[in-house]
């Protein structure tokens, strides 16, 4: 694996990571066709639509909307955002999202505009967030949150390295694979695998009631946002 000095690759990796989905949005659903992940995705279709249910949810880095599809049927309104316009485009044809409000927006710059929320969710994106920009991403979900407000973060635990070794990491911990597409080509994306520890830091003075459940194939982070004294 090679390493490189400093992070002042985290914009480049930004704009690689989004030509690679916007490419990868037309097959992306095929990772969740993999028979080992089978039980692990069943387990949490019924999770997160029993936690989040009757609440307003914001939904960070949608993509496709393989989550959308299972949440929001349950929520009382549901906002989903994505940087990225090309998934986006597959997630307003799911079932059961015909009131889901979708919206092309930044993660780290999330605007008033969205409004106000009681829960958020992200899938498969914190990983995705430099190790550098996690404050800052954090800063800016918890500006639409109430107080209270019911937070779940998902993603790939390590076992997805087997498929995707990583291949290179900066000085700050940051860690990157290199990721096929169908028409041959390879794209270099920033993948990141906190452990519970770096979670309960990262969120110590924000979070209270937080919760680290491990699966086969995908980590969960879940917490709710501190009332301010």
């Amino acid at each position: 694996m090679q390493n490189h000095e400093g992070s002042d690759t985290a914009f480049d990796s930004a704009r690689e990571m989004r030509a690679y989905y916007a490419a990868r949005a037309p097959y992306y659903d095929r990772v969740y066709l993999q028979p080992e992940r089978a039980a692990d995705l069943a387990f949490l279709q019924a999770h997160l639509a029993h936690v989040l249910a009757g609440r307003r949810v914001l939904e960070v880095a949608c993509g496709t909307g393989y989550w959308t599809q299972w949440i929001a049927p349950h929520a009382a309104a549901y906002t989903a955002t994505d940087g990225v316009a090309e998934p986006l485009a597959f997630a307003r044809l799911r079932p059961h999202c015909a009131q889901v409000r979708f919206a092309l927006a930044d993660a780290y710059a999330l605007g008033a505009e969205l409004g106000e929320f009681d829960a958020a969710f992200a899938g498969l994106w914190f990983s995705h967030v430099p190790i550098e920009r996690r404050g800052a991403f954090l800063q800016s979900l918890h500006a639409r949150l109430a107080p209270g407000a019911r937070v779940i973060l998902l993603d790939n635990s390590r076992v997805q390295c087997r498929d995707y070794p990583l291949v290179e990491r900066d000085a700050l911990g940051n860690t990157w694979q290199m990721r096929p597409l169908d028409d041959g080509t390879q794209r270099k994306v920033l993948k990141n695998f906190p452990e519970q520890a770096e979670m309960t830091e990262l969120l110590a003075a924000s979070a209270s009631h937080c919760a680290w459940r491990e699966l086969d194939n995908f980590w969960l982070f879940e917490y709710e946002l501190q009332k301010p004294d």
